[in-house]
């Protein structure tokens, strides 16, 4: 039998990484740049100046229609009808048993019209699954395939990208969003979000709209030392900054709840959402797991699915973890049972083979 090697999917700037020292890995069935420089110096430019990200692999997903507001608020855990045009919001969609689909953004065009932006490699789950609970006065499309994204992000993104347009900039606020707006003779949807802890902005557009940006982008930013950046440092920056990332944070197994994203789960919304009752079960009785911080007491790093013990007691195991480039310390995430998830609690990591010690910290590990 011969095995067919699948295809990476690839977005629009790809042939633009080579220019650029991309190197590429596969990251949930795309070829992506994991790298252009190094992380660590990627990393510190998008906290000292700023950093350009392709994330064209996102998804978008138009809900539109009478029912459009109705049929959100039964699907997510926030409070869409909070929304005013031009305003985004992160959420989450779960199962019946509170367990997470997927974490995402919902912009509010205007009425009865909204962009659902989700993971990547979640894309073909997330339609079926609001297919699965449409209504007749919904229209659900999928145009992912039309757009493609990139952000800039950092305290000088707003300072680089100001020269491109005329649209002023400092008037679009945190979360909110403005639509065919001017950026070097492309009309794009800007907005400021970002997924790195900085301020910044992400630009939605056309295929050939995101590859003419993304160099001049980096060019109007040359003296502004604006650099390229890839997975490795998007990874890290939203590590420190205290943000879950899909497969690792949260997932079917997982709930916002545990994975400390209570904030978008709004249990007094009227409308009984997908999730509601196991919940608000959940938030009664207590979490069963926390999100909790980890700091290495011994030398080590904590990675992915390594197991944390306390004396011969499994208490859990490591989400994320890495050589913080901003602290310069290894640090963590991991899901603990509760009742061992309080601060300064001592804890051992289990890394080849060998017990560490490490000590329960508060998150997010950093703050602009």
């Amino acid at each position: 039998m011969t095995s067919v090697t699948e295809t990476l999917k690839r977005t629009a700037l790809f042939d633009t990484y080579q220019q650029f020292g991309g190197k590429t890995i596969d990251f949930g069935g795309w070829e992506l740049p994991v790298q252009f420089s190094s992380i660590k110096a990627e990393h510190e430019a998008v906290r000292t100046n700023a950093g350009l990200f392709d994330v064209s692999h996102m998804g978008e997903v138009f809900v539109e229609g009478e029912g459009a507001l109705p049929f959100l608020q039964k699907l997510v855990t926030n409070d869409v009808s909070k929304l005013k045009d031009g305003q985004a919001q992160y959420t989450a969609m779960c199962y019946p048993d509170g367990g997470t689909v997927d974490d995402l953004l919902i912009y509010k065009r205007k009425e009865n019209d909204y962009l659902l932006v989700v993971n990547a490699s979640n894309i073909e789950k997330d339609v079926a699954w609001m297919n699965e609970h449409v209504t007749e006065d919904v229209t659900i499309t999928d145009r992912s395939d039309e757009y493609g994204l990139i952000a800039i992000q950092g305290p000088k993104a707003q300072q680089v990208l100001q020269k491109l347009t005329k649209e002023p900039l400092e008037d679009i606020k945190f979360f909110r969003f403005k639509e065919n707006v001017d950026v070097a003779g492309h009309q794009v949807l800007v907005s400021r979000t970002g997924y790195t802890g900085e301020d910044g902005f992400e630009i939605y557009g056309n295929h050939e709209a995101i590859v003419a940006l993304w160099s001049t982008i980096l060019e109007a930013g040359s003296e502004e030392g604006v650099v390229p950046a890839g997975l490795g440092a998007r990874d890290t920056l939203r590590f420190e900054a205290g943000l879950p990332l899909y497969g690792q944070e949260l997932s079917k197994d997982i709930t916002p709840l545990e994975a400390g994203i209570g904030f978008v789960v709004k249990l007094n919304k009227e409308a009984d959402f997908n999730g509601k009752a196991a919940l608000a079960a959940q938030k009664e009785n207590g979490v069963p797991r926390k999100l909790i911080g980890l700091e290495m007491i011994d030398k080590g790093i904590p990675r992915t699915g390594y197991k944390v013990f306390i004396g011969e007691q499994e208490v859990g195991e490591v989400t994320t973890g890495t050589q913080s480039p901003t602290l310069k310390k290894n640090i963590g995430f991991a899901l603990l049972n509760t009742e061992h998830a309080a601060e300064g609690t001592e804890v051992e990591v289990e890394i080849r083979n060998k017990r560490l010690k490490a000590v329960v910290i508060s998150t997010p590990f950093y703050k602009r």
